[in-house]
């Protein structure tokens, strides 16, 4: 069995506030909480949830996964805070997950073979974080990296054929999606995240990936 399980994953990067515990490879327990700014009040009472359910106990838990962004700035310090102050108290260390990574191995288990698609999801009133992915002979490959994009030139950067998931309003191209959940960001790190668990807690920072800035108004 993979020495990570059992795994108590985390997301927040958006305004769903999952925690899941894998307990191995087919087995888990999964809380979804979907409604805006609630993370600071649901997360930790969340993880007492799914602990309690699978009848486990914190000393039980080998690691802990938590979704980086990029998202939601308050989001991502919740669910990092809270992933933190877990692991110091319990000694566990903790896989950092970039959300996007997760997001499209999530979407990519439910498509076709040779399907390109995009994930489109909403950064500001003006912007979105956007990438292009390809899922080829069940390996995820990246088309497109991620980036920053003004809403107004989505249309004009898609490919005829292109599949595009995401929470972006305004576009008949983009099929509704929220997620990933924290049972992808669990999945995420136990396939592909060995090599980012540390016990190293001070370095780890979310990806917010755009610089925020204030505007004063004059």
């Amino acid at each position: 069995m993979n020495e990570l399980f059992p795994i108590l994953a985390v997301e927040t990067s958006g305004e769903l506030c999952s925690v899941a515990l894998l307990l191995d490879e087919k087995n888990f327990i999964e809380l979804n909480y979907l409604q805006k700014q609630i993370h600071s009040q649901k997360l930790i009472g969340m993880i007492d949830t799914v602990l309690e359910t699978a009848a486990t106990e914190l000393r039980g838990v080998k690691s802990i996964a938590v979704s980086m962004g990029p998202g939601s700035f308050t989001g991502l310090r919740i669910g990092l805070s809270a992933v933190k102050g877990i692991a110091f108290g319990a000694n566990l260390p903790i896989i950092p997950v970039p959300t996007f990574d997760a997001f499209a191995f999530h979407l990519g288990k439910y498509l076709p073979e040779i399907t390109n698609y995009v994930i489109a999801v909403s950064a500001n009133i003006e912007e979105l974080y956007f990438a292009k992915f390809a899922k080829k002979q069940n390996v995820i490959e990246v088309l497109d990296e991620l980036k920053l994009i003004a809403k107004k030139d989505l249309e004009n950067i898609l490919d005829s054929g292109e599949v595009v998931y995401g929470n972006v309003g305004g576009s008949g191209r983009v099929n509704p999606v929220i997620g990933p959940t924290a049972k992808s960001i669990g999945e995420w790190a136990y396939l592909y995240g060995k090599d980012l668990l540390t016990f190293d807690q001070d370095y780890i920072e979310p990806n917010y990936f755009k610089k925020f800035i204030v505007k004063v108004r004059r």
